[in-house]
């Protein structure tokens, strides 16, 4: 038996003068309260004390069990008597009789527990004094210490452990992954066979369990108003079943579906921040012994965190699912309107460079629909559920350039008065789109290129390098290999952003599609206002043919919103269409001036007729029709001009 060491000095009990012989042993008895660090060898040290100071035979700590009362440590051989301890427990008093003494004492479980103290027969006249009392409030005062100790040291342990588990949890995106993620966690903390999540399906009126071990797809369902589960969903309250406790609530149909014995279950709800119930957390079979109020105070603590990390997942998925939906209505939308010849190979081409990862350079005159193709490219690819980030270079001065593209730090400059991402890191794992590549200053060439070969970014102001994923598509109207030659863009910058090149034709040269796109955007407009559509008198169509269309798709856009907006008829005439020029617009000859009137004339005639031709897509019979000829008179007109049949 282990002794305090002779140096340590005990307090004086209360009540007890410090010379009184039972001083010293309840002194240790108090000592042992405060540093055992088991309840065992708490009762395997203090209940020798005790008897060695009575001059006992025995003395145990009794407490019921399996509807008898059993001693749960001694000290001595002799048999605890039943039948006082019991009337001890149930007067809640100290009995003496049969040479026991027997003081009760109440755990806060509200589980009775018995210091039995056997005096012998030839002792009996010693039962009952009051140092014996003493002695064993003391006793029933260090165990109550030490168990409230070991308690608060065990939630402790338990909380740590399960903030270790939670921070997992909170990682997971797939509810499979996290479902088993914590019947794993269950099971390991509580130290039992199995564990099971059940989400109440309230609508269908059952209770979904996962994982359910040995069951096709891993998934157990259930009536919600049978179990125990049903029991705790339906009631909002835990439920604790051991071996010996009224077993009906368990339903065994599950276990005979499942292949496996349940002996003990422990089952807690399931509660959103609204309280609201939504399933329960069920574990079965403690390994050893049965599952206590601690492992039911565990449970619901763990439930507390799942229930949270559930939420989150259900959300994240949520939004997943709306992204996806949104990012296919998106590339439903996004189309490039046509039929020519050139905007069938442009579509076939975006839509296969748009599942590999390469940076593209998209040409083509203002307004052909360079930001279609970008919108095109991220909404096919593998990328469509990440950011597309447009940046109009053009519209950014070299001075803030930097700081668009790649965020600031606070304080980094006069105005910056918070920390600010730029494009790149909005963009990350998307596609970046700078239209108007050409506009930018040289500077801004040399940081874009430094971005673009190491893949990071620095904040301004900053210093730690922020790697960035994004795919690039630059767009310009300009000649950039001419930029190149002449100096204004850098030779190394051009070939990183023309990995593959598309170029838009402008719509002078898309022949009938203008008309395709006429339709396309007055549909689209007067659907917007709830108007019916106005149709296009032939005049009209023709006079769309006929347009240079200098602002291109972007111009005949702008035309039919004005027109679905403002224009009050049922059908469109060639002067509605002019009632919406511009003041003072009008279609440019290409013919230079100085020339005489009848060198003009022939150059104006083979410039509309080649307009004409590329229009048609050099389809000759329309190409007649459209300018009032038969077509073997254009073919003698042609040769009157010099042009080629």
């Amino acid at each position: 038996m282990a002794h305090a060491p002779a140096s340590q000095t005990f307090p004086s009990p209360d009540g007890l003068p410090p010379d009184h012989p039972l001083a010293a042993t309840l002194a240790q008895v108090l000592w042992l309260g405060t540093t055992a660090e088991q309840e065992e060898l708490f009762l395997a040290q203090a209940l020798p004390l005790v008897k060695e100071a009575t001059g006992a035979a025995s003395v145990a700590l009794a407490a019921p069990q399996g509807g008898t009362w059993t001693p749960i440590a001694q000290s001595g051989a002799e048999t605890i008597p039943v039948t006082v301890v019991a009337q001890a427990a149930d007067s809640a008093r100290a009995v003496h009789a049969g040479g026991w003494s027997c003081f009760p004492s109440v755990r806060p479980s509200g589980h009775p527990e018995v210091l039995a103290i056997c005096h012998g027969e030839a002792a009996a006249a010693a039962e009952g004094g009051a140092d014996e009392a003493a002695l064993a409030a003391a006793f029933f005062q260090a165990l109550r210490s030490l168990r409230e100790r070991l308690h608060a040291e065990g939630r402790a342990k338990r909380l740590e452990r399960i903030l270790q588990i939670t921070s997992r949890w909170n990682q997971h995106r797939s509810l499979s992954e996290l479902f088993q993620d914590m019947a794993e966690a269950a099971t390991e903390l509580l130290q039992c066979q199995r564990a099971t999540i059940f989400l109440w399906d309230r609508q269908r009126h059952q209770l979904v369990g996962r994982p359910a071990l040995g069951l096709e797809n891993l998934e157990l369902r259930v009536p919600d108003d049978q179990g125990v589960v049903g029991h705790v969903v339906r009631h909002g309250v835990p439920v604790r079943i051991n071996p010996g406790d009224d077993q009906s609530l368990i339903n065994r149909t599950v276990d005979r579906q499942t292949g496996f014995r349940t002996e003990s279950v422990l089952c807690v709800p399931l509660q959103g921040s609204d309280r609201r119930i939504l399933g329960a957390f069920q574990v079965l079979n403690k390994l050893r012994g049965n599952f206590t109020p601690e492992d039911q105070q565990a449970l619901e603590e763990l439930a507390q965190q799942a229930a949270v990390a559930l939420t989150n997942v259900q959300s994240v998925q949520e939004l997943l699912r709306t992204n996806q939906v949104v990012a296919e209505q998106a590339a439903q939308e996004v189309q490039l309107v046509g039929r020519s010849p050139a905007i069938e190979a442009l579509r076939n081409n975006v839509l296969r460079v748009a599942q590999t990862e390469l940076n593209v350079l998209v040409l083509g005159e203002n307004g052909t629909g360079k930001e279609v193709v970008a919108q095109l490219l991220h909404y096919h690819s593998n990328r469509r559920h990440r950011p597309l980030v447009a940046v109009n270079c053009a519209a950014i001065t070299a001075t803030l350039l930097e700081s668009e593209l790649f965020g600031h730090e606070k304080g980094a400059f006069t105005g910056a008065e918070q920390t600010r991402p730029g494009k790149f890191e909005l963009a990350d794992g998307g596609t970046l789109f700078l239209d108007e590549i050409g506009e930018m200053s040289p500077e801004g060439q040399a940081k874009l290129l430094r971005a673009i070969e190491q893949k990071e970014i620095v904040r301004v102001g900053g210093r730690m390098p922020i790697p960035v994923d994004v795919r690039l598509v630059a767009a310009t109207n300009r000649n950039l290999a001419q930029e190149v030659q002449e100096g204004r863009f850098r030779q190394d910058l051009f070939y990183r952003l023309n990995v593959v090149s598309v170029t838009l034709p402008p719509l002078r040269e898309r022949g009938e599609d203008v008309l395709l796109l006429a339709r396309h955007f007055l549909e689209q407009f007067c659907a917007r206002i709830g108007r019916p559509t106005p149709q296009l008198s032939p005049e009209a169509e023709q006079a769309l043919l006929e347009h240079t269309w200098p602002g291109n798709v972007r111009e005949l856009r702008n035309l039919m919103e004005r027109l679905a907006y403002l224009f009050p008829n049922d059908v469109i005439r060639r002067e509605d269409l002019g009632l919406m020029h511009l003041p003072g617009e009008r279609p440019s000859t290409g013919v230079p001036a100085g020339l005489p009137l009848s060198e003009a004339t022939r150059q104006f005639q083979i410039q509309y007729i080649e307009q004409t031709i590329r229009q048609c897509q050099g389809r000759m019979v329309e190409v007649a029709r459209r300018l009032g000829l038969h077509r073997s008179n254009l073919y003698r007109k042609m040769r009157q001009l010099g042009m080629e049949p």
